[in-house]
């Protein structure tokens, strides 16, 4: 029986992204359009990085070749989140100000998973063959052994922080149920995404760590994968990693949820 449940999800996504690749194909700008602006900021970021970090030998004990996977990891993440569900669940605050959430709370599916992928963006998906790339370079310049297990156990981390990512964005989404205006809270997200981009989280230390391994834990995203790589990562820091991606995918459902029941429609 779940097994069918799921099987009609996978086939629902697949019908999603079949007429997305329909719409852009007929509309050919949107694809290179949005290839060519994520791939051109994405030079401008790694152009900027390199500036930032080409005389400097060490950040918190990590050496360069740290720094770069660390650059890559976060790129990585986020070419995840712009390809599969930014672009389904950016708009979300709008709906719900509008009452536009009514069209997908009256649909035979879940809104939550409709949202997620109803915008796939096939024009960002080579940021992330880009940033493997920044990774590979990055673990050529470690002085360490990297084998297999390593590197399966970073992919799943990835795939873990990524998931957190995007509750965290959901999180920030589902306080319009509750409040007139989230102008305030989306320019808080856009101002503390950046910075956590450019900050390893072995720098945070007292009110900083409790704020960005905890209560937002942008700090450990890029960090915690990067850490595997390179060797540094203690069984406590993965325990606590996946520990917070755990409450904080409960702790979303919950809250997504919660806000539905406060949601006034457009014909209310």
């Amino acid at each position: 029986m779940e097994w069918g449940y799921n099987e009609k999800k996978f086939k629902i996504i697949f019908m999603l992204l079949k007429m997305k690749l329909s719409k852009m194909m007929v509309f050919r700008f949107d694809f290179f359009g949005a290839f060519f602006v994520d791939s051109s900021l994405f030079i401008l970021q790694l152009l900027m990085f390199n500036g930032i970090y080409s005389h400097v030998d060490s950040i918190g004990g990590w050496q360069r070749g740290e720094m770069i996977i660390f650059i890559g990891t976060f790129s990585l993440i986020n070419a995840i989140n712009m390809t599969i569900f930014c672009f389904g669940i950016y708009d979300i605050p709008r709906k719900i100000q509008e009452g536009e959430l009514d069209y997908y709370i009256t649909k035979p599916i879940d809104p939550l998973f409709r949202l997620t992928f109803e915008n796939v963006n096939i024009g960002s998906s080579p940021l992330i063959l880009a940033s493997i790339l920044i990774v590979v370079y990055g673990v050529s310049g470690l002085n360490s052994e990297i084998t297999f297990a390593m590197v399966l156990a970073y992919t799943c981390m990835v795939l873990l922080m990524t998931l957190l990512f995007y509750d965290v964005c959901i999180i920030f989404r589902t306080i319009p149920f509750f409040v007139i205006s989230s102008s305030a809270i989306m320019r808080l997200e856009d101002n503390l995404l950046p910075m956590n981009m450019k900050i390893p989280g072995i720098i945070y230390e007292g009110i900083f760590k409790l704020l960005f391994y905890l209560i937002l834990p942008y700090g450990i995203m890029s960090t915690i994968p990067t850490q595997i790589l390179s060797g540094t990562l203690t069984i406590k820091g993965l325990i606590y990693s996946i520990s917070i991606v755990f409450v904080f995918t409960v702790f979303m459902w919950r809250f997504w949820k919660l806000g539905l029941k406060h949601y006034k429609s457009a014909s209310s």
